[in-house]
């Protein structure tokens, strides 16, 4: 299995749903010293207890950087032999993750087609917050296989 044309034939179906990871403020506080983004809504719970989201929230990059291990989880019917992440094509972030919520990825394959040594899949990744209406992120992921 793992031709491009299987792919081909599967693209519109859901590959799966990865693990529920939760939240925690240490993980917002270390991207935020990773990143240099100390905004008191990701770093200062007593402040943002009385903003706009009522807790401290995530960083929308450190959102969509979790789409790695997330979707690690969710494997393509390929036999590759290495996978390069090519990129995204488009990302959104419509609701906040506040601290304390859990995420989880859902993988629809979007995409397939032939690249020189193997195959590039698109992948629609919505990023769902436990018992929100709205997700957390929706990406179109691009990733390399190389056969």
């Amino acid at each position: 299995m793992g031709t491009l044309e299987q792919l081909e034939a599967m693209i519109g179906s859901e590959l799966g749903v990865s693990d529920w990871m939760t939240i925690t403020q240490d993980r917002i506080n270390l991207f935020t010293r990773a990143t240099d983004d100390p905004q008191w809504i990701h770093i200062d719970p007593e402040r943002a207890a009385a903003g706009p989201f009522g807790a401290t929230i995530a960083q929308g990059y450190l959102t969509m950087s979790l789409i790695v291990p997330l979707t690690s989880q969710i494997s393509l019917p390929v036999d590759a032999r290495m996978s390069i992440n090519y990129g995204l094509d488009r990302l959104r972030f419509p609701a906040p993750v506040r601290v304390g919520s859990r995420i989880r990825a859902r993988v629809i394959l979007a995409g397939a087609e032939a690249v020189t040594g193997g195959v590039q899949v698109r992948r629609t990744v919505t990023i769902e917050i436990d018992g929100e209406d709205k997700p957390a992120a929706v990406a179109e992921t691009v990733t390399r296989l190389y056969l």
